[in-house]
């Protein structure tokens, strides 16, 4: 009896114990299927179909995952309602960004009548609000499905970022089957324009050195102070607007995208010319992906060629071979490529040491390009150097004549001394 009674006491036991177990697992199993839905739920929902590949000053695109049949989509009048107030849901609660009505934008507008050019993403308007305040006008292109993603973006990212050095988003508009977006009015227009474009102002050297620093605070903010980081995703000439003082915004935030850990592949997009070598053989963008653009845009400062006037290739002929994946700057070859209108204006060294920066930055192998921390803190050396030869400068020229008047009027008291003293001893 006591033999069976052991038997049935171990047999509770175990049963007890397969219990626990299973009910254990059934415990963890619910809980990680939760945790990796609700983890793909934020993943769908924080990711933003984007526009493709765009041309400066060509209105086509290729994208390599959609036929140009797709990128359009025309909706009746019951479906544009739905779209309207769907994109006002989505984001009066999220951005604080101000709302306008049709009708507000085009009483600013003059009914549209004030054109100030035309973008990929359509035309734009300079427009005068009801507080007087001056600002420019982005029309999306109507009908655009890419162009209403990239709307979305826009609104959304600025909404939660602010920078002096990004340019501010005002408000926008959804309404009557428009998009439109509100941004502060940056007089000056773009870098491409005041470098390519013939009769515009020439830019000087220090505007230039300056106009670097501005857009490299930019991107540092985009990608050390942003929480989540931001990755801009196409950093182009055209892209960085100037305003009154001649002081740089980085813009159009359409294709940027916020750095996750999971980063999939998706279809290329950006700009030819900008685009990094490594993103176009793996098709993953990394933060060293805008810091190749920037590098680009560095280049085009110094030498006023257009990436798609081959300037990588005069830069690659300017540089001396080291290895197989490293060259540095030639000082001559820097000198050959420098922009002719700088030719006897500008200082040859800060030119180098800024083209030095430009060139790391351009490693093929992107964990070797620099962080945009380091780069702001390069140009900005550079600048401080100027600025202390200028200061230096401006004492040795302004204070002569002040010290030379001290030291005749110290010899006018002297002899005055003297002649006295003389007086006195007669």
């Amino acid at each position: 009896m006591a033999h069976q009674a052991d038997l049935v006491i171990v047999g509770v036991s175990v049963g007890v114990a397969i219990g626990f177990v299973l009910a254990a697992c059934a415990f963890f199993g619910v809980r990680w299927y939760r945790k990796r839905s609700r983890l793909q739920h934020s993943s769908s929902s924080r990711s933003v179909t984007t526009l493709p590949i765009r041309m400066n000053g060509v209105g086509t695109s290729i994208d390599s995952s959609a036929s140009l049949s797709s990128s359009f989509s025309f909706h009746g009048p019951q479906q544009l309602t739905k779209i309207n107030q769907r994109s006002k849901d989505l984001y009066t609660p999220t951005s604080g960004i101000l709302n306008y009505s049709y009708k507000d934008v085009q009483k600013a507008t003059q009914n549209f009548t004030t054109l100030l050019g035309q973008g990929s993403f359509g035309p734009v308007y300079k427009a005068t609000m009801p507080t007087s305040e001056v600002v420019a006008v982005k029309v999306l292109a109507s009908n655009s499905k890419q162009g209403e993603k990239e709307f979305q973006t826009e609104v959304l990212l600025l909404g939660r970022l602010h920078h002096r050095n990004l340019v501010n988003l005002v408000g926008y508009c959804v309404d009557k089957g428009q998009h439109m977006l509100l941004y502060e009015y940056m007089s000056n227009g773009s870098l491409e324009n005041l470098l390519y474009n013939e009769g515009k102002q020439v830019l000087s050297w220090e505007d230039r050195l300056q106009v670097a620093l501005d857009i490299s605070h930019g991107i540092e903010y985009l990608h050390e102070g942003a929480i989540p980081p931001v990755i801009h995703r196409d950093l182009k000439c055209a892209n960085i607007l100037l305003d009154k003082s001649m002081r740089a915004k980085v813009a159009d935030f359409g294709l940027s995208k916020e750095e996750v850990l999971d980063r999939k592949n998706s279809s290329l997009k950006g700009t030819y010319g900008y685009i990094d070598p490594e993103y176009m053989s793996t098709n993953k963008f990394t933060k060293k992906s805008d810091i190749y653009s920037f590098g680009v845009i560095m280049f085009e400062l110094i030498t006023a060629i257009h990436p798609q006037q081959n300037l990588m290739e005069y830069v690659n002929l300017a540089s001396i071979p080291k290895s197989f994946q490293q060259a540095s700057m030639s000082p001559d070859g820097i000198d050959e490529i420098l922009d002719k209108q700088l030719t006897g204006k500008c200082n040859l060294e800060e030119v180098r040491l800024l083209a030095g920066i430009a060139h790391k930055c351009l490693h093929k192998v992107p964990r070797k390009r620099p962080q945009m921390a380091d780069v702001s803190q390069a140009i900005s050396k550079i600048r401080h150097r100027r600025l202390h030869k200028e200061d230096t400068m401006s004492f040795s020229v302004s204070d002569v004549p002040q010290i030379v008047k001290r030291i005749e009027d110290q010899q006018v008291e002297m002899s005055s001394m003297a002649s006295l003293k003389e007086s006195v001893e007669q």
